[in-house]
C-alpha cells in the first residue's frame, strides 16, 4: 500500500493513500482516536483564530478536535451539526452537501436549541480537513440560517487547492494524488 508521511504539530503520521475515483487518491487522515495529535494541534490552531463566541463542527471527525479546541479557548461548550435529524430535534435547521470523501449527498442538521445558541454570535467553523470546501460551505450556510456571523473557517489540514485559499486557517497542507 502506498503511504504519505504527514508532519503536523511536531508529530508524524503515516497515512494510507486511498483511491477515491479513477483519477484521484487522497492520503486518508483520520483524527478519531488520535489523542496525541488532537492535543498537539489544538493549541497551535487556537493561537491563529480570531476572537469568537462559539465553535461549530460537523459530525463526526471534527468532534474530538473541536472539543479540545474549546478547552484551549476556555469555552464551556461547542455546537455539532448532525448528519441526520434525530427524534429529539425540534424544528431543526437542515442543509444538504456532497463532500470529496463521501461522494454522495449528506444532510447537516442543527437542533433548534443549538441554532438559538448561535443567533447573533461570532463563530469559527472547525473541521479536521478542508478539501473542496463543500462541507465547510454547507456548515456556513447552516449557521448563517441560525443568525451567526462566521469569523473563521479552520482545520488541521488544507487538502489540495484548499491550501491556496486565503479565507481558511490551517496548520499544514495535505496533497491530493492525481493520475
Amino acid at each position: 500500500m502506498k503511504t504519505y508521511n504527514l508532519n503536523v504539530a511536531g508529530l508524524t503520521r503515516t497515512l494510507p493513500i486511498i483511491k477515491i475515483t479513477d483519477n484521484l487518491s487522497i492520503a486518508s487522515f483520520v483524527i478519531l482516536g488520535d489523542t496525541a495529535l488532537t492535543s498537539a494541534a489544538s493549541p497551535l490552531l487556537a493561537k491563529r483564530l480570531p476572537v469568537v463566541d462559539v465553535l461549530v463542527t460537523a459530525e463526526a471527525k471534527g468532534i474530538p478536535f473541536v472539543h479540545e479546541l474549546s478547552k484551549d479557548l476556555g469555552m464551556d461548550s461547542y455546537v455539532v451539526a448532525r448528519k441526520s435529524t434525530k427524534p429529539y430535534m425540534q424544528d431543526p435547521f437542515v442543509h444538504k452537501v456532497v463532500s470529496i470523501t463521501t461522494q454522495k449527498e449528506q444532510t447537516l442538521c442543527l437542533d433548534r436549541k443549538d441554532a438559538e445558541k448561535l443567533d447573533g454570535k461570532r463563530v469559527a467553523l472547525i473541521d479536521d480537513v478542508i478539501s473542496t470546501g463543500e462541507s465547510m460551505k454547507a456548515l456556513e450556510e447552516l449557521v448563517r440560517k441560525a443568525g451567526a456571523e462566521v469569523k473563521a473557517r479552520a482545520a488541521i489540514l488544507a487538502e489540495g487547492d484548499a491550501a491556496d485559499r486565503d479565507d481558511i486557517i490551517f496548520l499544514e497542507k495535505l496533497p491530493l494524488f492525481v493520475k
